[in-house]
């Protein structure tokens, strides 16, 4: 089996895990996501808009914006890395690719905070996303420019034991659940 057939194996099983606690989320996931960027205030941070049955942060997100500035990715084409347009709560949205809003005006920063969205993770800061490989590539050029904090958000139900990665595959620092904070 190559390591993208790989790869769609572990997506399929990761998507319905990630459903099924997302069918029983009732509010108050990004509670312990608000907790952890409580101790990094007024740092640019990048957040996203949720997806699907992606985990929500963006409660985590509101608080976070009243003391530094928030950001959410715009997706600039193919095989680009991504870019982040300052969010506020008010603020107006437009549609973007893949069903994620993005701000009506872009106003671009570059975060030193990465709240990254996936569909599979290890304890080991593995992370499996959707294949199109813009987080690896975003990460990879704000990492070759400072330091930058990389937190996968996800839900515990879709921690797996090991994934098929590749070179190009980006790490997390830290992921964080409804559950529990996991340092790498």
């Amino acid at each position: 089996m190559t390591l993208a057939e790989q790869k769609s194996v572990v997506r399929k099983a990761a998507f319905a895990a990630r459903k099924a606690a997302f069918d029983l989320d009732r509010g108050g996931a990004s509670g312990v996501l608000s907790s952890v960027l409580a101790g990094y205030r007024g740092v640019p941070l990048a957040g996203y808009m949720p997806i699907r049955s992606e985990i929500d942060p963006l409660p985590a997100m509101a608080e976070a914006a009243a003391h530094g500035p928030v950001s959410v990715p715009v997706i600039m084409g193919a095989g680009m890395a991504l870019r982040f347009s300052r969010w506020t709560p008010e603020g107006a949205l437009r549609d973007g690719p893949f069903g994620a809003r993005v701000p009506e005006v872009d106003d671009f920063i570059e975060p030193e905070i990465v709240i990254v969205p996936l569909v599979a993770y290890t304890r080991a800061g593995g992370r499996l996303g959707y294949g199109g490989g813009f987080y690896d590539r975003t990460l990879e050029g704000l990492r070759a420019r400072r330091a930058t904090l990389a937190i996968g958000f996800a839900y515990s139900a879709q921690e797996v034991g090991e994934l098929p990665l590749e070179a190009t595959d980006q790490p997390l620092d830290m992921i964080v659940t409804e559950r529990d904070v996991i340092d790498v």
